[in-house]
């Protein structure tokens, strides 16, 4: 039964990785096509519309393979090497999802500006 479960956590974590690197693909070929054609909006140039729009998917795409690395860490036996590994390709992750944080927004994430009415983020 052990085994069963290791299996489907494994199984899990596998179907979320497809899943992060479908939203890097499939976001990375949505912006393009929304550049090509000029599906953006006039208010922002086009070169830095695509920039952000593939920022986000590269985003939204390394947060989804985090999630399936820290749900792959259960069934890792605990040798320190794997999980210095582990460790290692998180904290990769992780950064990169930070400095892109930064150059779509412009800003740290804890500089958001709050709401004028409500005064709430």
């Amino acid at each position: 039964m052990e085994d069963n479960v290791k299996e489907l956590i494994e199984i899990t974590a596998l179907v979320i990785e497809v899943i992060g690197i479908l939203v890097l693909v499939f976001g990375t070929f949505l912006a393009m096509g929304r550049y090509a054609f000029k599906l953006q909006g006039e208010d922002i140039r086009s070169f830095q519309k695509i920039r952000e729009e593939i920022g986000r998917s590269i985003l939204l795409g390394l947060e989804i393979l985090i999630a399936a690395d820290i749900i792959a860490t259960v069934v890792y036996d605990a040798q320190m090497e794997q999980i210095l590994k582990l460790g290692l390709i998180i904290l990769i992750r992780t950064f990169l999802s930070f400095t892109l944080e930064i150059e779509i927004e412009g800003k740290l994430p804890w500089k958001q500006e709050k709401h004028r009415t409500t005064g709430k983020k």
